[in-house]
């Protein structure tokens, strides 16, 4: 019994230790950390306008405005919900999937006043895996910039020189695609417009 009262009392102070240790000052340890070398990052890249809060960097929003960049689609709950962040699960051989990618495509097409001959991007018309990403292509953009400039009543190259300076390149410099933030862009648009350029 001595024994195992010795045993009992080991366990109890070394999970205590642990808790303390994990639960407490590693996580303290991280946030001071974080706040300290990147506190942006570390606070959700929350993107301002004028004072107010208008979205991250890290996650898409809906922009249905014709004077506005259009994300890709969103499958997460309703579109762009964060609490149901997930892609449709539907495989490529799926006639769900083939029938709304077929309706996105003429929709995309129509919006944009494009010919039958100019072929959709991708990320136009499908949703990434996670459903909240704020990147575009640097295609799809560029399809979209007479939409725009049309209905902001400003030439096209105006719209093009906007999308050329929030294009971010490849991670490392390898990695991935180069693309275009849809908030950053929408937002540089609105400040142009608001200093009559």
């Amino acid at each position: 019994m001595k024994h195992f009262v010795n045993e009992l009392r080991i366990s109890v102070v070394l999970t205590a230790a642990l808790a303390v240790l994990v639960c407490g000052l590693y996580p303290l340890a991280v946030f001071v950390a974080a706040q300290g070398l990147f506190p942006g990052k570390a606070n959700g890249s929350i993107v301002y306008h004028n004072g107010s809060a208008v979205g991250s960097d890290l996650l898409g929003q809906a922009f249905k405005s014709p004077q506005y960049l259009h994300p890709r689609p969103s499958a997460a709950g309703n579109g762009y919900d964060t609490m149901a962040s997930g892609g449709s699960n539907l495989g490529p051989t799926s006639k769900v999937l083939i029938e709304k990618t077929r309706k996105c495509v003429d929709e995309y097409r129509n919006e944009n006043g494009l010919s039958r001959e100019i072929q959709v991007p991708a990320d136009a018309v499908m949703a990434s895996a996670s459903g909240l990403d704020p990147h575009i292509s640097v295609e799809n953009a560029l399809l979209q910039a007479s939409r725009i400039a049309k209905a902001r009543g400003v030439p096209p190259d105006v719209i093009n020189e906007e999308i050329r300076k929030h294009t971010e390149g490849r991670a490392l410099g390898v990695l991935g695609e180069p693309r275009v933030n849809v908030l950053q862009t929408n937002l540089a648009l609105d400040r142009r417009a608001a200093a009559g350029k």
